[in-house]
């Protein structure tokens, strides 16, 4: 049985989405607040995370970035009824896979979890820690240095480099990133991948001009070798 975690503060909603995903077979554990949260995420080892930006104690995005530091990788989906696009875009850069404004429709929401759990299934061998160049990253602490120096990397840029490294020498089309990576649905411009990819090469090439690892692929993509 596949346990999701709900981080809600509203006991309305709390109760609609329980009922929902236990009728569908979901084992539900309940955290009211963003220190609760992070506990039960650490805790419970959920397959899945629910988690409403605008809670008590701390934030929703502050769950997901300290879940992220912490190593943490199961599928998170943001709940909020905020709905301007800054606020997708800082819910996602802060390590979310998905973004759903209410009021939503609960067939929508059980649809985006089972792709989610789907995709989070059929992930390829998790890799601890990688070296190239001057580069060592290590997944499980997301921390990366370049020379023996710290260099900072956001939740996504590690997510983005993970992606690579498992998919080492091919050719990655950006609407593979956007699938694998953010979930198109949830932020479906090409146009972010290429400035992602333009600020990590400033991060990790010795020349980004010139990149050596991260190499464009002209009208398809990307191509790593490092």
């Amino acid at each position: 049985m596949q346990r999701v975690l709900i981080i809600e503060d509203e006991p309305d909603m709390v109760l609609g989405l329980k009922d929902n995903f236990e009728y569908e077979g979901y084992d539900v554990v309940v955290a009211r607040d963003g220190k609760e949260g992070i506990s039960r995420a650490l805790a419970d080892k959920p397959d899945l995370i629910l988690l409403d930006i605008m809670l008590p104690k701390i934030s929703g995005l502050d769950v997901c970035r300290q879940l992220r530091t912490s190593g943490v990788d199961t599928p998170v989906i943001m709940l909020t009824a905020r709905g301007q696009e800054i606020d997708k875009v800082i819910g996602l850069e802060t390590g979310a896979d998905d973004y759903v404004t209410k009021p939503f429709s609960i067939k929508e929401l059980l649809a985006r979890v089972r792709a989610h759990l789907r995709r989070a299934s059929k992930r390829v061998a998790e890799i601890e820690t990688y070296a190239f160049g001057e580069i060592h990253l290590d997944f499980r602490k997301y921390q990366a240095t370049k020379e023996g120096q710290p260099i900072e990397l956001s939740p996504r840029e590690f997510e983005l480099l993970k992606y690579f490294i498992q998919h080492h020498g091919e050719t990655i089309t950006r609407d593979q990133l956007l699938d694998d990576v953010w979930g198109y649905d949830n932020y479906p411009f090409t146009r972010t991948i290429d400035n992602h990819i333009a600020k990590l090469r400033q991060k990790i090439e010795q020349i980004p001009a010139e990149p050596r690892y991260i190499i464009t692929v002209h009208r398809v993509g990307y191509r790593f070798l490092g």
